[in-house]
């Protein structure tokens, strides 16, 4: 009986010994798979990347792109009508130096821009500080300052050039006092002409964004501040202008992109006349490569138009440091 089961318990022993152990076998042997490959953090990367896919598409397309091809453009002389494109190198920005007529031309940007951003911001901010008020009507006038925002460019400014002609609806009002001047013909009145008409119909935009603004100044502080006596005018500049100074930045910025590129209103209203007293650098990006045929040139001045735009984007970003709240 010893000797059986001595050998019974040895049998047993090298069963056990041929029978794979479950905990030490390989996944896929016991029939289970490694960790998802669809983690959370991987559908969430996966989210983003197709939430951004349209912007980084629409950059890609109507931004990179034209960029690209102007800085070729800029290097070659390229005459549209026969499709023959010859290598110049850097000789369309030599020909900056030597064109006559950019000097007037920047000039002439400079003082539409600055008249733009300068009106558009103030009234834009005065507006917005008069119906942030309860009064009978006020959405009725915010409705109406906003209204040209919406109107088509090209609509809105042939409207305002048959007004603006020596017999039209300007001048009739003026007649009642005296005698008006020939708006669109006259180098002193059609920047002014072209500048009011931007500012008139623009000047919605940045009163909504100025309404919103001035919306969100807490109460309180204006109490607090009428309680030490302060006036309307220190509330104005130790309360209401730091708060609002980011809404500030945004309306400068966007103000003077729009201002570098309008082009609807010169086209239609002045073409850029009389002589080059309202040719912007915009407009006159499309008489080189349009109307001159001048592609390389007119793609060199577009690169010098871009450059400005970011330049000035650049420093008021810079400086909003300095004058914007709670920025370091």
């Amino acid at each position: 009986m010893t000797g059986l089961t001595k050998t019974l318990a040895k049998s047993r022993t090298r069963a056990r010994s041929r029978t794979p152990d479950a905990s030490r076998a390989p996944a896929r042997a016991r029939g289970t798979s490694g960790p998802p490959y669809w983690t959370t953090r991987r559908r969430d990367v996966l989210a983003g990347y197709l939430f951004i896919a349209p912007q980084l598409a629409g950059v890609v397309l109507f931004v990179l792109i034209p960029v690209g091809l102007a800085i070729w453009y800029s290097l070659n002389d390229w005459n549209v009508f026969t499709g023959e494109q010859t290598f110049v190198g850097a000789d369309n920005y030599a020909a900056l130096a030597d064109d006559p007529q950019l000097a007037s031309v920047l000039g002439a940007t400079a003082v539409f821009c600055g008249g733009v951003v300068v009106l558009n911001i103030s009234l834009g901010l005065l507006l917005a500080v008069l119906l942030n008020r309860r009064f009978r009507g006020a959405t009725f006038f915010r409705t109406l300052f906003f209204s040209p925002v919406v109107v088509s460019v090209v609509a809105w400014t042939l409207v305002w050039g048959f007004l603006l002609q020596d017999n039209g609806g300007v001048n009739g009002l003026l007649g009642v006092v005296g005698e008006g001047p020939n708006w669109l013909q006259n180098g002193d009145t059609a920047m002014l002409s072209v500048t009011i008409t931007q500012v008139i119909r623009s000047v919605g935009v940045n009163m909504v964004l100025f309404l919103a603004a001035l919306q969100g100044v807490p109460a309180q502080l204006y109490e607090a501040a009428r309680i030490d006596g302060a006036g309307s005018r220190v509330i104005f500049t130790r309360i209401t202008l730091p708060l609002i100074s980011p809404t500030v930045l945004l309306t400068a910025i966007i103000t003077v992109v729009g201002a570098l590129q309008s082009f609807a209103q010169i086209a239609v209203l002045t073409g850029g006349g009389p002589e080059l007293s309202t040719t912007v650098l915009v407009y006159y990006v499309f008489q080189q490569a349009f109307e001159f045929n001048h592609i390389g040139y007119g793609s060199t001045l577009a690169l010098m138009l871009l450059s400005f735009v970011m330049l000035l984007t650049l420093v008021q970003w810079q400086l909003r440091r300095k004058w914007v709240f709670h920025e370091e």
